[in-house]
């Protein structure tokens, strides 16, 4: 049911009236603005008490509540059998809208993970950004990618996986630098009895999921035995193993003495900002945090953790038996079935008040505490340099919103352009956009870039976002051309632009220039150098984005050519193989055994394909 009052004084009155026609029922409402936009979804048990708590007058709210309710312009309801069906749909919606007053945890694609694909015969650990449900282990994410670089160097160093492709790698007549290093078993060149490497992925998968105290006693016992059996090499190999094991585990913080897995959840709320940490313990011992940064969002401690658990272990690769919460939700019951459902098992959601999980709890809510501080301090010192940012160029406002645009080709060809965007300062990548520039034969940067200029604001999808700063990749040049189209928009009143171009040193230039409009030298920042390092990264940051999509298109085209250039493979076998594979880098990735799966394709011809497509 949608409710869509007629005038903006009588929106308060009408709500209110409209409740009358809503049920006692459970299931989910949506908010929406004056333009349609949903910006806030929840469910409830029972949708009429609910939204009698928003409506009615004589009910108090707190200050982000309210902000809510003066955007609220239209409601719809949607009834569900069950209270279950309301939270899953609930997720689902808020999956979909990404509403602005609600708790929305970012696709965690920016934070690496380990991937440890065991269907194979010689399983390695790469690094990944997205993981798939594949079939293969995940272990993270990690907060950072140095935490990553640090766990695969330890792993390689220790337990000796593959580094190779090993699946489809021929064999080796030497052996690869890794095995001479010491840091591979080598199964690229020579026979590795598959129960052997297979016991290793098990001793990499419990150090991963943070059972090393086990790990080492097992080692320890094989240590034992190998010297009882006068197997000295292997007993010092093994002594070796455990040391570093044990090295590892002294660096590792013991916060509970009971060596159970458990996540711990703490959430802290502060005026229009929201923090959540999650602190992993796995085996009694800490193995890492996140925090988790919500602004605007509404709901009380209780509902905004709730939220935050429904969400982030919907995506998560491993769901602990027992999950500690500073706040109860109101959800428990539904949650814990949910996670139970995920889980395999049983999955309990708990707010201690006393002993040591309620000390891992204060522990959560003080590193969240110190998070919300320095996600305040980071913000202020954002703001304080934009401002400067505005004074130093002469902007008519401080650029929260910046657009940088680049472009590349390869003489003439494939050329592509980037519109990366900051905003207070950050890149935000949901925002960046690709463009395919018509070839001109010849390389012309100016007339492409005049090309991405005039798509990008000509775009109605992208007009309600103008930039407060558009920077273009270039010298006078390129900024005159952004001028001209911006004219041409009659948009040259009411944007900013500035042009940023490399330094050369052969002409005496010791650092990068930043050129304005009707100004013939570039501007000098002094001591304010901060400010040219924002705008060297933003620009670095649109050249990086242009290069790759460039590189993309390039790859695509070379590897479609030579599909067509093998023989027994006309159009219709390369759209079967398209269509079945997914994509042309699955199809360059797939085994000789893949390929001969798909009909009308035999070993010889799979053979055929995966050496053309092998040929650089």
């Amino acid at each position: 049911m949608e409710i869509e009052p007629t005038g903006k004084t009588h929106i308060k009155e009408t709500l209110t009236e409209q409740l009358a026609h809503v049920a006692h029922l459970p299931g989910v409402y949506l908010m929406k603005d004056d333009q349609g936009a949903i910006i806030y979804v929840g469910k409830a048990r029972d949708l009429k008490k609910r939204l009698q708590s928003y409506f009615q007058a004589h009910r108090p709210h707190d200050p982000k509540t309210t902000l809510l309710l003066t955007k609220v312009a239209s409601y719809e309801t949607i009834l569900t059998h069950t209270e279950k069906e309301a939270l899953i749909l609930e997720s689902n919606l808020i999956k979909r809208h990404r509403p602005r007053y609600n708790v929305v945890l970012k696709d965690d694609k920016r934070y690496p993970s380990l991937r440890l694909n065991v269907t194979e015969t010689y399983p390695n650990l790469t690094i990944v950004r997205k993981p798939q449900n594949d079939g293969a282990l995940y272990f993270g994410p990690y907060a950072s990618s140095g935490a990553v670089r640090q766990s695969i160097k330890f792993i390689n160093k220790t337990f000796k996986l593959c580094k190779c492709r090993c699946e489809t790698l021929k064999k080796r007549t030497r052996p690869c630098l890794n095995y001479q290093m010491g840091l591979c078993m080598g199964p690229c060149f020579q026979e590795i009895d598959p129960k052997a490497y297979r016991e290793i992925v098990k001793e990499v998968v419990a150090f991963l999921r943070g059972r090393a105290p086990i790990l080492i006693r097992k080692i320890k016992r094989q240590m034992v035995a190998a010297a009882e059996n006068q197997q000295f090499e292997q007993a010092a190999l093994l002594r070796d193993k455990m040391f570093a094991l044990e090295r590892t585990l002294e660096r590792q913080v013991t916060v509970s003495n009971d060596f159970s897995d458990r996540d711990v959840v703490g959430i802290v709320l502060e005026e229009d900002i929201s923090v959540v940490t999650l602190l992993r313990v796995r085996g009694g011992y800490l193995m890492g945090s996140r925090h988790f940064v919500f602004e605007e969002t509404v709901g009380s401690a209780e509902e905004q953790l709730g939220a935050f658990v429904k969400q982030y272990y919907a995506q998560a690769h491993l769901v602990p038996k027992e999950v500690l919460v500073s706040h109860l939700p109101d959800d428990q019951p539904l949650l814990e079935e949910l996670l139970h459902e995920k889980r395999g098992g049983k999955s309990s959601i708990v707010a201690p008040q006393r002993g040591d999980k309620q000390k891992l709890v204060e522990m959560a809510l003080q590193n969240a505490k110190q998070a919300l501080n320095d996600h305040r301090r980071h913000s202020q010192d954002q703001t304080d340099l934009l401002q400067r940012l505005q004074k130093r160029l002469h902007l008519k406002r401080p650029p929260m919103r910046i657009e940088c645009f680049d472009n590349s080709n390869l003489v003439g060809t494939e050329p592509v352009a980037s519109m990366v965007v900051f905003e207070n300062g950050t890149p935000q990548p949901s925002a960046y956009r690709k463009f395919s520039l018509e070839a001109l034969g010849k390389p012309d940067d100016y007339a492409h870039m005049a090309e991405v200029l005039r798509r990008r604001f000509q775009n109605e999808a992208l007009a309600e976002h103008a930039p407060d700063l558009l920077l273009v990749d270039g010298g006078k040049g390129q900024l005159n051309v952004a001028i001209d189209v911006l004219r041409k928009l009659g948009l040259s009143e009411s944007l900013d632009v500035a042009g940023i171009a490399k330094k050369d040193p052969k002409a005496g230039e010791d650092q990068d220039r930043i050129y304005l409009p009707g100004r013939v030298n570039p501007v000098q920042f002094g001591r304010e150098q901060d400010l040219l390092r924002l705008l060297q990264h933003i620009r670095d940051e649109a050249h990086r984005f242009a290069i790759a999509f460039q590189r993309q298109r390039r790859r695509k085209t070379t590897l479609h050519s030579r599909l067509e250039e093998i023989a027994g493979i006309g159009p219709k076998r390369r759209a079967q193989l398209l269509r079945h594979f997914g994509g042309l880098r699955q199809i360059e990735e797939a085994t000789v055994e893949d390929l001969q799966m798909l009909p009308g394709i035999s070993p010889q011809l799979a053979r055929t394909i995966k050496e053309m497509l092998a040929t650089k």
